[in-house]
């Protein structure tokens, strides 16, 4: 009888342990996305001041923060929306104006030595890091998850629970983002003259 009351108990311990397990992984997901959220919203919040600085030095180049304020625009409407589709098409769209600022740094000397595009061009790599990390986490969080409920034994207590895998990161499963160019696997050379 103690024998069977105890292997009861057990069972009740683990599955109120297993239960609170998936539950906090899920709170940790839902928190990794709105973290994604708040990173965009720094980045849209802090480039136009930034912008702002700069414009001084690189008039000529008034596209690129017509491109900058529509990205901007972007972010804030995949904020708004919280969709992994949508917060990566505003993401590719800030790396794609980050290139342009680039080519023109590299033609333009006085514009490089700038401290103020020195700065925005800091701050839009260190938010971009920021991004990068805070989906990592989520998909980080979302394996974890999804690892818990479909092996053995939390696949048969996950479903009496209502637990459902958890999507991640939004990505499309096929395209050239999967494929690697065997000149992307040579290893770069760094010249400085």
């Amino acid at each position: 009888m103690y024998i069977g009351i105890g292997i009861l108990a057990v069972m009740v311990i683990y599955l109120v342990s297993f239960y609170n397990s998936l539950k906090t992984a899920l709170v940790q997901i839902s928190a990794s996305i709105q973290e994604i959220g708040n990173q965009l919203k720094r980045q849209a919040d802090l480039i136009p001041n930034l912008i702002e600085s700069v414009k001084g030095f690189m008039k000529q180049e008034k596209g690129i923060f017509e491109d900058l304020t529509s990205a901007r625009h972007q972010i804030d409407s995949a904020v708004k929306s919280n969709n992994g589709k949508d917060i990566d098409k505003a993401q590719d769209m800030i790396g794609k104006v980050m290139g342009s600022i680039n080519v023109i740094m590299e033609s333009n000397p006085e514009i490089k030595s700038s401290t103020l595009v020195s700065d925005l061009m800091n701050e839009l790599r260190d938010t971009s890091d920021k991004i990068m990390y805070a989906r990592r986490t989520l998909i980080d969080l979302s394996a974890d998850y999804n690892v818990k409920i479909s092996t053995i034994p939390g696949m048969w207590f996950a479903p009496m629970f209502g637990f459902t895998p958890q999507k991640g990161l939004d990505t499309p499963m096929s395209g050239s983002h999967l494929e690697v160019s065997a000149t992307e696997t040579t290893t770069p050379t760094v010249k400085l003259n």
